[in-house]
């Protein structure tokens, strides 16, 4: 018999996500043919969340015995529970949150789904995020053609996962003899496809950014080998086009507040802000120097103040990923690029939390993103241990961290009309938990459900990963 690779036959897999469906939200359209098990339920569908202590994601404070309309897969009212009910809410089905917190749905603003593409690998991502509550990831550019087609399944429902905002990319020519470029690549030339292409002074940069968005990206991630000037003749085209801009906080030789000044919307890897005091950066090809990390452990350096100050001014946010370094810390002296911190001399999640918490009191809005994957045997997303490294190595409250993963996020990945908070008009992607986040982010694993545009996954129903899911970790 056909399996999936938890083990469960198709067949029972699918029948299995049909009734779960059927007796959660009632959408038949979902469930008809079983092509589409996890789908969104449809627009004459309405259910009232009731009687929660609402977490609605901007603000830091809670609200007790709220009620949440939904109708398909949007917002319809947020109101205090009254009796009797509106109009609106008067033949919807009830879901009871009594003694229940119900946050804005996570977002992890830092993923790579198809370096190189492994479908098993991203469906167990894909499945493990959203059963643990990451209703949204943003893809810092992969193959694109396996990630826009994931996100096609996601949006969906042919598959259980988040809904995938993703990037492509450019870098200067030099960059492209990195062996993941041609991992992701394949069938084309490292560095002349539109999801990868090599830019450079002489490159038409309007054709470039519309190549780009043809993939059907939402951003441009700026990778390396890179100069100031090139940095902002990109922005500024991708703007115009109505693209976000995501970079490496230096590029190679341009360093941190070139970035900013190029008017880049997010900066990615807190310890990239280490080569901001140099009076020169390398180019991607020439002998990297090593760092004098000392001058950032305490979190208060002041060749870091005035980047800060402007980034905090400018609304530019810092996706710091401090547990990366931790997760997979660099060798000294290793070629950048190799590793995420993309730095020699060692800089560890110690040095990259000491930044990140400098960043945080100035006033940055600091996202939370993963940027590494979890071994098959971790039950929660990586997300979790993002946002522990930013409370326990940043300094960060959990409301704080949790407005990172949401608000903030939402904002990263240029979706905060339609996520981040508990609003009415935008999506039903919502998490239901038992214990507050706001006292700890180790309350997040009191979750008892996960909606995600109105359809409600409940922890209960989450088959763990197994061993072969998860097989490149690098």
């Amino acid at each position: 018999m056909e399996s999936e690779p938890n083990g469960r036959s198709v067949g029972g897999w699918k029948r299995l996500a049909a009734a779960t469906l059927v007796a959660l939200v009632g959408c038949d359209a979902a469930v008809a043919g079983g092509v589409t098990p996890f789908a969104p339920p449809s627009q004459d569908t309405s259910v009232l969340f009731r009687h929660a202590t609402l977490i609605e994601g901007v603000m830091a404070g809670s609200q007790r015995d709220m009620d949440v309309l939904v109708v398909g897969d949007r917002i319809r009212q947020v109101f205090r529970d009254v009796a009797p009910l509106p109009k609106a809410a008067a033949d919807a089905t009830v879901i009871d949150l009594a003694g229940a917190y119900l946050a804005p749905g996570l977002i992890d603003a830092h993923v790579h789904l198809a370096t190189p593409p492994n479908r098993r690998q991203a469906e167990a991502e894909q499945r493990r995020n959203l059963y643990g509550g990451v209703t949204a990831v943003r893809d810092m550019a992969d193959d694109l053609r396996a990630v826009g087609d994931l996100s096609r399944a996601s949006y969906v429902g042919e598959i259980a996962g988040p809904d995938i905002y993703y990037a492509a990319l450019m870098a200067g020519p030099d960059f492209f003899s990195d062996p993941r470029t041609t991992a992701t690549s394949a069938g084309g030339l490292p560095g002349q496809v539109p999801w990868m292409q090599a830019v450079d002074d002489a490159t038409d940069i309007p054709l470039a950014v519309a190549l780009s968005r043809g993939t059907y990206a939402t951003a441009i991630k700026l990778y390396a080998d890179m100069t100031p000037g090139l940095a902002r003749r990109i922005t500024a085209e991708a703007h115009r086009q109505k693209l976000r801009v995501w970079a490496h906080a230096t590029l190679y030789p341009a360093k941190p507040s070139d970035v900013v000044a190029a008017g880049a919307d997010v900066l990615s890897h807190a310890c990239l802000l280490v080569r901001e005091p140099d009076t020169h950066v390398p180019r991607w090809v020439e002998p990297h120097n090593h760092v004098d990390l000392d001058q950032f452990r305490s979190g208060r350096a002041p060749s870091l103040e005035p980047l800060f100050a402007v980034m905090a001014s400018r609304g530019t946010i810092l996706d710091a990923t401090v547990w990366a370094y931790k997760r997979t810390p660099p060798s000294p002296g290793a070629p950048p690029g190799l590793t995420p911190p993309l730095v020699s001399g060692g800089c560890d999640d110690v040095v990259g939390g000491a930044i990140t918490g400098q960043a945080y009191r100035a006033g940055v809005q600091v996202a939370a993103g993963t940027d590494s994957v979890a071994p098959a045997s971790e039950k929660w997303p990586e997300l979790f241990h993002e946002l522990s490294a930013l409370v326990d190595q940043a300094g960060l409250t959990p409301a704080a961290a949790l407005r990172s993963a949401t608000a903030i996020n939402a904002r990263a990945a240029g979706q905060e009309r339609d996520m981040g908070s508990i609003e009415p008009g935008k999506l039903a992607n919502m998490i239901v938990l038992s214990e507050s986040p706001l006292v700890s982010v180790e309350n997040l694993k009191s979750l008892r459900m996960t909606i995600k545009r109105g359809r409600v996954f409940r922890r209960d129903d989450f088959v763990p990963l197994e061993e072969g899911d998860i097989t490149d970790m690098d």
